[in-house]
């Protein structure tokens, strides 16, 4: 009888646990339409310079990188990889742009956030040959200078390693990086590789990709020619994981490594913003 008590109690538990961490209905969350773009050597030592990127007087009077640009990153997009712009060396076969569908959903306790993309057409160098596809997701800290404005795009540097002349050793950053004082980014990612773990951790002074308490679930599958990744994420974490809560709005920024791409041959978002039941870029359902 005892032991009949506790495996009932036992099962009550993980239903309680599932249904705690199951996934929202997706067919009843509305999406974003968010193309990624291939940006090739453009990091935000141009973004931000006077006299080579026309937008850098907008920056400094307080506009976005989206606001300008969220309905031509395709034609960027293009300009970039085929050499026009930006790109001293174009890789063959990547495409200029991905369109992806960006959802959001979340509980009393989790955070969920799916995207959704058709695979383009690829066949360039396989820079990794362990994972077809990653997909990272980076939270901006609190006093990120310029985070609402730029995004992610404040970790990428001139001297990252795959940069034209960059340095083998050098990796994201923030300059001015201060755990303690919000000025970093949350990372959480997801690789395609049999047997790969997700990865959760942050961009501070250099990019740390584990320690972070947030990340609870990274599942991804490619189903004819469409990808979906499914992030699901505590509200709360612990050192460098961006607290999350009702109400609250988060700017945010994602890359995609496409056809086995690394470093930085990758495709990218503008900054976006992420609001948990309040009105942003991507409004998260609450379920």
């Amino acid at each position: 009888m005892i032991s009949k008590l506790i495996a009932t109690s036992l099962f009550g538990f993980v239903l309680a646990i599932n249904a705690a961490t199951a996934a929202p209905d997706w067919g009843k969350v509305s999406g974003k339409k968010i193309t990624v773009f291939y940006p090739g050597v453009a990091t935000i030592n141009w973004v931000s310079k006077a006299g080579e990127h026309s937008g850098s007087r907008g920056l400094r009077k307080g506009e976005t990188c989206a606001s300008c640009h969220d309905e031509e990153a395709a034609d960027i997009g293009k300009k970039i990889v085929t050499g026009e712009k930006l790109e001293p060396n174009p890789p063959k076969g990547k495409a200029g742009s991905i369109p992806v569908t960006v959802q959001a959903a979340y509980d009393k306790d989790n955070l969920y956030l799916r995207f959704s993309w058709k695979e383009p057409a690829g066949g360039g160098e396989k820079l990794d040959k362990d994972n077809q596809v990653k997909l990272a997701v980076m939270f901006v800290g609190e006093k990120v200078p310029m985070g609402s404005q730029v995004g992610c795009w404040l970790s990428c540097h001139q001297e990252a390693r795959t940069m034209p002349n960059g340095d083998e050793k050098r990796l994201k950053y923030v300059l001015g990086a201060d755990l303690a004082a919000g000025i970093y980014y949350d990372l959480i990612q997801w690789k395609s590789g049999k047997g790969a773990k997700p990865s959760d951790g942050y961009v501070g002074d250099k990019r740390v990709m584990e320690g972070g308490k947030a990340l609870v679930d990274a599942k991804g599958e490619k189903k004819g020619d469409t990808w979906s990744v499914v992030f699901t994420r505590k509200l709360s974490g612990g050192e460098g994981d961006v607290t999350l809560s009702e109400g609250k709005v988060i700017p945010f920024g994602f890359a995609i490594h496409d056809d086995y791409a690394g470093g930085r041959y990758h495709h990218v978002s503008l900054g976006y913003s992420l609001g948990i039941g309040a009105k942003a870029d991507v409004t998260a359902t609450k379920q």
